[in-house]
């Protein structure tokens, strides 16, 4: 077995070159080679001995050999059947690593865990994310409520800034109100475009993501609200006024909205990056069981 860590520059490339691995621009696939990088995730994902991890897209096992090392067992689904060979020559030594060739949008991921791990163990989600499939990523862990403490992940900068921004910022949308409904969002750390193989044209972050064990708002409908929310940053330069009337076209008159905001004591000519998410619950209340 090759001493070396995975997450090396040299290593990376003799890999590479061993399976004459192409990389695929279509899976978004960006290599870490460093390790200190990868260490710095996983002690802002806090795994331990105790813990189980799972992790998404491993690529060559730079991030999966690390967890190996950490955690109490792996899980990693990989959509690249290229990578498989690859994986098993990485990550033989590690006996408490399984991975998993599916697409982790069409995986049954609550039964993996219920299958994988002990029963009322920790799980946490560490991975690097490819960029161009964040967002439908993270929001179906959220939504499938899966039994985790958090996840942290390597995304692109402008991603997770939007994910953690707060009212009356630029980076502050439905995106921002989504992540939090489920999570208390923090960007952990920046990280430079060097560490990367090949090199992406964006810088990116670590996001972690812990658990909410209820949402910080009562709301009466989920559906209902996100998509109220989503409806106020529809065109962001229009007010909160503007942006309903336009959604709700056909289905709710321009003064029945007033009432409402009026009610709620919420400025029609508000826009919609300026409301707090208890603000949106609230509205969203009055407006669904008008």
């Amino acid at each position: 077995m090759n001493s070396k860590a995975v997450a090396t520059p040299t290593r990376t490339k003799e890999i590479l070159s061993t399976y004459g691995f192409s990389f695929k621009k279509s899976l978004g696939q960006n290599f870490i080679v460093d390790v200190n990088i990868l260490k710095n995730i996983i002690k802002h994902a806090q795994i331990d001995k105790e813990a189980g991890a799972i992790e998404i897209g491993p690529g060559i096992g730079a991030l999966t050999e690390q967890l190996a090392q950490y955690a109490d067992k792996v899980v990693a689904f990989e959509i690249d059947q290229r990578l498989l060979p690859i994986l098993d020559e990485t990550l033989s030594v590690y006996e408490n690593v399984e991975v998993i060739n599916q697409d982790i949008l069409k995986a049954d991921v609550k039964r993996v865990i219920e299958e994988t791990f002990k029963p009322g163990q920790r799980i946490k989600i560490a991975a690097n994310l490819p960029y161009y499939i964040t967002t439908p990523i993270l929001m179906k862990l959220l939504m499938d409520h899966l039994p985790v403490e958090s996840i942290t992940v390597m995304i692109q900068k402008e991603v997770a800034d939007r994910m953690a921004a707060v009212p009356n910022t630029k980076s502050y949308g439905s995106l921002s109100i989504a992540v939090q409904y489920y999570t208390q969002a923090q960007v952990a750390m920046s990280v430079p475009k060097t560490v990367f193989m090949p090199q992406p044209n964006v810088d990116s972050s670590v996001l972690h993501l812990q658990m909410r064990t209820e949402p910080p708002v009562d709301v009466a409908d989920e559906a209902f609200f996100f998509d109220l929310v989503k409806a106020s940053f529809g065109q962001r330069r229009k007010t909160l006024m503007n942006n309903l009337v336009r959604h709700f076209n056909g289905k709710m008159e321009k003064v029945e909205i007033q009432e409402c905001l009026d009610k709620v004591g919420i400025d029609p000519k508000r826009r919609g990056e300026s409301l707090s998410i208890e603000e949106f619950a609230t509205l969203a209340n009055h407006l669904y069981t008008r």
